[in-house]
């Protein structure tokens, strides 16, 4: 029963970091992590299609804080301290290299995520942080300077006691559960990184296309953004469609995913200058088929869904193609719409906006302004980044500075 620990709850990438973390800044003390599920670092393993989208090059904290919704003015002054530079160093430096991919996502040379999960476990392990999984925590309490929680080890309930505690429970109930019980508030946590369905049958039918720019846009949220846009058979994805739902997360919930969605699917183009280039192929192809004969960087099939859309036939030449049926198309070109039906899931995230509100935590140390000796790290807290490695690195930021943060003050 020792009070001399510290003890982390979340075996995920925050709660390693924080691990680690704490036991290279005081090699002395006691680290216990405790993970209640079987697998450590689950979210790692099957993050980036099972690669591990580990960080992103962005190396200006001004720059970087601008990919995060929630958390961006918290995060501006950690990344000043440990960044995405801090990262790479860290990795490298146990045996780990990074490759940097052409939009700016950080990958394991191998490719292979088990590289990271393995590289953070080892690290635990050589510094001596003691490892428990299956281990859930279904109660704590504090008094005289120690926390005490209530851990379920097989059919028994074990008490262990230390003088610091450590969530990094990411989007987990329990962790918010536990937060509350020592008097913190919780955002109500809503989904973000999420893809949107569409019911448009013979746009599904159009499924694993994709554009690789396009504008989104929802209007009456007054949001936008542009990149990749894919087909999907329930409807949109893609990495415009999810930062979208990242920074409409909130606006998106309280209209339970039922609002409209513009697409410019030729946003480098101005519409006059669309109008033109059609006039243009019309007296150059005459007696051409539109359906046959696509003048714009897009996909063919998808040309030939917007002219069904605008009642144009696969027989129809550029020459009986009326001035009516052109206006249709560059609208259909460059303000299609859609009625977004719900939201799907976007599995390799499952990221979330919501939790400890950032008022009530010290960001120099990760520390509850509310309960002395409680930190905080990685997704428990009210902030999320967009998808290319930015949640990651809200977790190894927040774990390294709780982690050394939890001595401060000792």
């Amino acid at each position: 029963m020792t009070s001399d620990r510290i003890l982390i709850i979340g075996g995920g990438a925050a709660g390693f970091f924080a691990a680690i973390s704490c036991k290279t800044t005081n090699p002395q003390r006691e680290v216990i992590l405790l993970e209640a599920g079987k697998t450590l670092l689950s979210k790692v393993l099957i993050s980036g299609g099972g690669r591990c989208n580990v960080t992103h090059a962005c190396f200006d904290p001004a720059t970087l804080v601008q990919s995060y919704p929630r958390g961006a003015k918290a995060l501006r002054g950690a990344f000043t301290r440990f960044q995405p530079r801090d990262t790479i160093a860290w990795f490298e430096s146990h045996g780990v290299s990074l490759k940097t991919e052409s939009d700016g996502r950080m990958f394991p040379v191998t490719d292979d995520a088990r590289t990271i999960a393995d590289c953070l476990i080892q690290a635990a392990l050589n510094l001596g942080v003691e490892i428990h999984t299956r281990s859930p925590v279904l109660g704590v309490n504090t008094s005289d300077r120690l926390f005490r929680i209530q851990v379920k080890s097989g059919q028994e309930l074990v008490e262990m006691s230390g003088d610091r505690l450590l969530l990094a429970t990411g989007s987990h109930p329990s962790g918010y559960q536990l937060a509350q019980r020592l008097g913190h508030t919780l955002v109500p946590p809503v989904p973000s990184l999420f893809t949107f369905k569409i019911n448009d049958a013979a746009l599904r039918e159009l499924s694993g296309i994709s554009v690789t720019e396009a504008r989104v846009e929802l209007p009456d949220l007054k949001l936008s953004q542009t990149g990749p846009v894919l087909v999907t058979h329930w409807g949109l994805s893609g990495p415009a469609i999810l930062k979208l739902s990242a920074w409409g997360a909130r606006a998106l919930k309280k209209t339970e995913y039922q609002t409209p969605l513009r697409i410019n699917w030729l946003p480098q183009s101005k519409p006059d200058d669309l109008r033109q280039l059609l006039i243009k192929v019309k007296s150059q192809l005459g007696a051409k088929t539109l359906w046959a004969n696509c003048p714009v960087p897009i996909p063919r099939r998808l040309w030939q869904y917007l002219l069904e859309k605008c009642g144009v036939g696969d027989r129809l030449q550029w020459a009986q193609f009326s001035k009516t049926q052109l206006n249709q198309l560059v609208q259909a070109l460059t303000q299609d719409t859609y009625q977004i039906s719900g939201k799907g899931v976007f599995k390799e995230e499952f990221v979330t906006c919501g939790g400890i509100p950032l008022k009530e935590v010290n960001f120099k140390t990760l520390e509850s302004r509310c309960c002395p000796g409680l930190h905080f790290a990685g997704e428990i807290l009210d902030i999320d980044g967009i998808t290319g490695g930015f949640n990651f690195q809200n977790a190894w930021t927040t774990g390294w500075l709780a982690g050394k943060g939890v001595f401060e003050g000792i």
